[in-house]
């Protein structure tokens, strides 16, 4: 009985110290940090339905992987993060904040609407959900992947006269919606069809929220057919863009018209990754646009038709090492704007039609604070070029100031300081709009332009970015 009681005693002892390691195991496993993480980085079950909050967060982030969901979907696949048939996820973003203009009615911030349905006076303040997303990753066979993602957006919702409590603004829409053919394990190679975002820029920001003046102005969103190789270090994509006026920077003519009844716009974008010794890695890329959304004659308005196409190049590149990512961006369109000139109004006669450009420069530092996580700290400009030297619309100037903290690797608490210098909305940004003079006092005039180098916004802000 005694020898058998030790051998009892040996066996339990081995039993806990085998748990006590696969427990060690799994946290080892699942405790990598969102900078850092790799698509696997938290829970993903086996069988028919699961959910991985690491990888919601990651496609579902509207800051970062902008335009290269394909590619972290399909690396998701091949380090096992989707092993189930069907992915459920989602993530809501609520925020807090304050702005204050130096010009009634003008706010230059553009992750809310700069209209007067959206902003009155010469203060305003809100807390609201900005945006909440669901989503569903299909594994249709080994190979062959679907995508959907459900997006409500009140603050940046495009339909028109009403509020962010109007029931139009309301709504909910679908964002992406594609199939996906490709697997890393078996080829570099995939190709997707349906609505995506096109391959053009790089589009992604250092700043916690706040979206990049780069990806307001060239961030497209469209139907088409993607091809791609996703290599370890050249990534090459070509998608083939529905013609017309799409949802995002993509315009076309279509017989005259913005009807996107032919397939008749394209992009192209190749992009490489330097490795160095410290760790660090450098990405650096091109891209060209057949027709971008700068093709429209006076005046402009969101999805009018175009006369000729305007085609458009970026170049872009980003170092990140353990605690520090640097980021430039620039994109131009190869043709004037003839949008950009007002021909109706004698003022403005001196101020020819330009080209489009646009940049971003930003950096973001993670600093150990003695948290758990990192904080990373960020600061960024980015300029929005649109006119002549001059002119009521020649620029817009963005400034953020940003930090954030991951208590887990799918929850993102942040703030930001954020100055915007001068207001130049897209729509009749040259003059135009049969609107202004009742939204404006300023603005006496149909033809004269509502933009206003004069104004500056301030604002804070304060939020939370959690998936599931």
């Amino acid at each position: 009985m005694a020898e058998l009681e030790a051998r009892t005693v040996k066996a339990e002892a081995e039993a806990a110290s085998a748990k006590a390691e696969l427990a060690q195991l799994q946290i080892q496993s699942t405790a990598v940090s969102y900078e850092t993480g790799t698509p696997a980085d938290q829970e993903s079950q086996s069988g028919l339905v699961g959910t991985n909050a690491s990888y919601s967060y990651k496609v579902l982030d509207h800051s970062i992987r902008t335009n290269a969901k394909q590619r972290y979907q399909l690396e998701a696949i091949r380090d096992g993060a989707l092993e189930q048939k069907l992915t459920f996820g989602g993530q809501v973003t609520a925020l807090a904040n304050y702005q204050k203009s130096n010009t009634n009615t003008k706010f230059g911030w553009l992750m809310r609407h700069p209209t007067s349905a959206n902003q009155i006076g010469e203060s305003v303040s809100e807390a609201v959900i900005h945006s909440s997303n669901l989503a569903v990753t299909a594994r249709l066979t080994n190979n062959l992947t679907a995508y959907a993602e459900m997006l409500y957006n009140p603050e940046q919702n495009f339909a028109g006269g009403s509020t962010i409590t109007g029931l139009a603004r309301n709504n909910i829409n679908m964002r992406r919606a594609y199939l996906m053919y490709g697997n890393l394990a078996d080829s570099n190679f995939y190709a997707s069809i349906g609505k995506m975002d096109i391959p053009f820029g790089w589009n992604d920001t250092v700043s916690p929220f706040t979206n990049s003046t780069s990806w307001h102005s060239f961030a497209g969103l469209a139907y088409g057919g993607l091809v791609g190789y996703a290599g370890d270090k050249l990534h090459v994509r070509a998608m083939g863009i529905q013609g017309g006026a799409q949802f995002r920077n993509a315009n076309t003519p279509v017989s005259g018209t913005n009807v996107p009844s032919k397939l008749n716009n394209f992009a192209v974008d190749a992009n490489y990754t330097f490795s160095f010794e410290n760790q660090g890695r450098l990405l650096a890329g091109a891209s060209y646009q057949y027709g971008s959304s700068y093709c429209q004659e006076y005046p402009v308005k969101h999805f009018n038709a175009c006369k000729d196409n305007n085609d458009s190049v970026a170049v872009y590149a980003e170092y990140v090492n353990k605690k520090l990512t640097l980021i430039a961006e620039a994109a131009q369109t190869l043709e004037v704007w003839p949008g950009s000139a007002n021909p109706n109004f004698p003022a403005y006669a001196d101020f020819a039609p330009q080209k489009n450009l646009t940049f971003t420069l930003g950096g973001k530092y993670a600093a150990d604070f003695g948290l758990e996580q990192p904080v990373s700290l960020s600061a960024e400009f980015s300029r929005f070029e649109s006119g002549a030297k001059g002119s009521p619309w020649e620029k817009q100037d963005q400034y953020v100031l940003g930090a954030s903290y991951f208590p887990v690797d799918s929850v993102k608490l942040f703030t930001e300081y954020v100055h915007v210098a001068e207001w130049v909305p897209l729509n009749f940004l040259s003059g135009g709009n049969r609107d202004a003079a009742n939204a404006f006092p300023n603005v006496p005039a149909l033809h004269e332009s509502w933009s206003d180098q004069d104004a500056k916004t301030d604002l804070i802000v304060i939020g939370v970015q959690a998936a599931f």
